[in-house]
C-alpha cells in the first residue's frame, strides 16, 4: 500500500464519521445561512449606501465596492455576520464581565430571571399534572384553561404582570421570573401528564395486585415511567423560560439584561447591538437545553437506560 493510501484513509475516516453523525448536516445549514444572510445583508444595505453615494455626488462605483460597503456601515439595516462577531468579541472577550457593557454581565441577569421561572415553572406544571392524573375531575376542569392560557400572546399580558406586581411591592426579579414560569409551565405539564399515565394497563393491575397506594404506584411506576417524557418538557420549557425574562425585561425598563440591550439598541438605531444580543440569547438557550439533556443522560447511565 502506498503513502498516498496511508494519508487518504484517516480522511476518509474523517469523513464517513461526519457523514455518518450529526455534523455535517449541521455544518451544511449553518453554511447555508450565513450565505442567506450575507446576501440579505448586501440586498437589504444597498439601497442605504447608493443614497449615501448619491449624497457624496459620486457618480462611479463598482459592484464590489458596493458589496464591500454595504458590510461595512456603522448603522445597517441588517448587519452582516462578520459585524456581528465583532460586535460579540468586544463585548464578551474584552471587555470585563462586571461592567454594564460587557453582554456576559447581561447574560447573566437574564439567567438569573429565567433559571428562577424554570424552577416555578416546572414545580407548577409537575404539581399540575400530578393533579390532573388522579382527580379526573380536574383533568374536565384545568385542562382547558392551561391550553386556553396559551393562546394569549405573552407581549399583551406581560406589561399587566409587570404592573400588578409592581403595584403589590414585587419589583425587580420575580416579575420577569413569574413571565418566564408562565410561559414554561405548559410543555412540563402537557409532557408529564403524558409521562404520568404512559404505564400499560398490566403495569398498574401488578402495583394493585401487590396492594400499592396511589403514592407508592406514583413513586415506584408513575414518576419513573415519565422521565423521558418530562425530560422533553423540560428542554422546551427551558428555552421559554430564556424568552419570558427577556420579554419580561421589556415593559419594565430594565437598566440590565439581554431585554435592556435590545431595547437600547433599538432606541439608538444600534443594529449591531441588537443582533449580538439576539445571537447571544440563542446561545444562552442553547446551553440550557444542552445543560438538561447532559442530566438526561446522566440519569440515563446512572439508572442503566440508553445513553
Amino acid at each position: 500500500m502506498t503513502t498516498t493510501s496511508f494519508r487518504a484513509s484517516p480522511i476518509r475516516a474523517v469523513m464517513a464519521r461526519l457523514r455518518d453523525g450529526a455534523a455535517l448536516p449541521v455544518l451544511t445549514i449553518l453554511l447555508l445561512i450565513l450565505v442567506i444572510w450575507y446576501a440579505g445583508a448586501v440586498k437589504l444595505n444597498a439601497p442605504l449606501m447608493l443614497d449615501q453615494y448619491e449624497r457624496a455626488e459620486r457618480s462611479s462605483w463598482s459592484w464590489s465596492e458596493l458589496v464591500a460597503d454595504t458590510m461595512a456601515m456603522e448603522r445597517p439595516i441588517l448587519p452582516a455576520p462578520h459585524q456581528v462577531l465583532r460586535e460579540l468579541d468586544r463585548t464578551v472577550l474584552q471587555t470585563a464581565i462586571t461592567s454594564r457593557r460587557s453582554l456576559v454581565y447581561h447574560t447573566w441577569v437574564t439567567l438569573e430571571s429565567a433559571l428562577l421561572g424554570f424552577a416555578l415553572g416546572t414545580l407548577l406544571g409537575i404539581g399540575l399534572a400530578i393533579m390532573i392524573v388522579h382527580v379526573a375531575s380536574l383533568q374536565r376542569a384545568l385542562m382547558p384553561w392551561i391550553i386556553a392560557s396559551q393562546t394569549v400572546p405573552i407581549l399583551a399580558i406581560a406589561p399587566m404582570i409587570v404592573v400588578v406586581l409592581g403595584s403589590l411591592g414585587l419589583v425587580g426579579l420575580l416579575p420577569k421570573a413569574i413571565i418566564s414560569a408562565y410561559l414554561c409551565f405548559f410543555p412540563v405539564t402537557i409532557s408529564m401528564v403524558k409521562g404520568l399515565t404512559s404505564p400499560e394497563p398490566i403495569q398498574l393491575d401488578l402495583m394493585r395486585t401487590y396492594s400499592a397506594s396511589t403514592t407508592q404506584t406514583l413513586r415506584y411506576l408513575r414518576l419513573p415511567a415519565s422521565l423521558p417524557f418530562l425530560f422533553t418538557g423540560l428542554k422546551v420549557a427551558i428555552s421559554l423560560a430564556v424568552v419570558g425574562a427577556i420579554v419580561g425585561e421589556l415593559p419594565t425598563g430594565a437598566q440590565a439584561g439581554l431585554g435592556a440591550r435590545l431595547l437600547a439598541g433599538s432606541y439608538y438605531g444600534q443594529t449591531v447591538q441588537i443582533w449580538s444580543a439576539l445571537i447571544m440569547a440563542s446561545i444562552l438557550a442553547g446551553c440550557c437545553v444542552g445543560l438538561i439533556g447532559g442530566i438526561q443522560r446522566g440519569l440515563n447511565r446512572r439508572f442503566g437506560g440508553a445513553a
